[in-house]
C-alpha cells in the first residue's frame, strides 16, 4: 500500500560534516523504493550518505507487484547543514552576506556570531525571521568590521534534542 511518513519523514544525520546522512522513516505495507530524483536512480535503501549541503526532495515509490508506475510521494525541502568558511561583503553580489546554509526549515534555530574576543556582534533567527534569511553583512552597529577570523554558535533542532555546534569563518574586505 501507500507509504506514510513517520514524524517529518527523515532524519538528518553528521550536520555540519562531509558525510552528511538522510534517513527516509516511512511505514506501509508495500516495498518501497527512494530517490533523490523524481526519475531515479531508484535504490532499495532508505539511507541516502554522502549528500551535498542544501535543500533536497526525496521521492518514496512502492514497488509492489509492479506498482512502481504509481506516483511516487515527495518528501520536499530536506535541508542538510553546512557553512561557508569565508565571505567578501564588498558589494559586488558575491558573498555579501554570512550564513547557515539549510536552517530555514528549523524557526527555533539561533546563530550567534562573535569577534576573536568573545563580544557577541549578531544573533540571527534564520528560520523564524525572513529578513535575516540572508545572513550577516560584516557591521556591527551600522559600522563595518575589518577582515578578521569571527566565530560563530549555532543552536538547531535534532529530533528531540537542540544541538549546538561552534567555528570560525574569515571575513575578507
Amino acid at each position: 500500500g501507500p507509504a506514510s511518513l513517520i514524524g517529518d519523514g527523515y532524519v538528518v544525520s553528521n550536520a555540519f560534516s562531509d558525510n552528511q546522512t538522510i534517513t527516509i522513516l516511512v511505514e506501509g505495507y508495500g516495498d518501497y523504493q527512494y530517490s533523490m530524483y523524481v526519475d531515479g536512480p531508484w535504490q532499495n535503501s532508505n539511507v541516502f550518505t554522502n549528500v551535498s549541503v542544501g535543500y533536497h526532495n526525496i521521492y518514496v515509490r512502492d514497488v509492489t507487484n509492479g506498482n512502481d508506475a504509481c506516483d511516487p510521494i515527495t518528501i520536499s525541502d530536506v535541508s542538510t547543514i553546512d557553512y561557508p568558511k569565508y565571505f567578501t561583503p564588498n558589494g559586488d553580489g558575491y558573498n555579501d552576506y554570512w550564513n547557515i546554509i539549510g536552517l530555514a526549515n528549523f524557526p527555533s534555530s539561533r546563530i550567534y556570531i562573535f569577534d576573536k574576543y568573545g563580544k557577541l556582534l549578531k544573533q540571527l533567527a534564520p528560520g523564524s525571521n525572513p529578513e535575516e534569511g540572508q545572513g550577516w553583512d560584516g557591521t556591527f552597529n551600522g559600522h563595518p568590521l575589518p577582515s578578521d577570523d569571527y566565530w560563530f554558535t549555532v543552536t538547531f533542532p535534532d529530533g528531540d534534542t537542540v544541538r549546538e555546534f561552534k567555528a570560525h569563518f574569515a571575513m575578507k574586505r
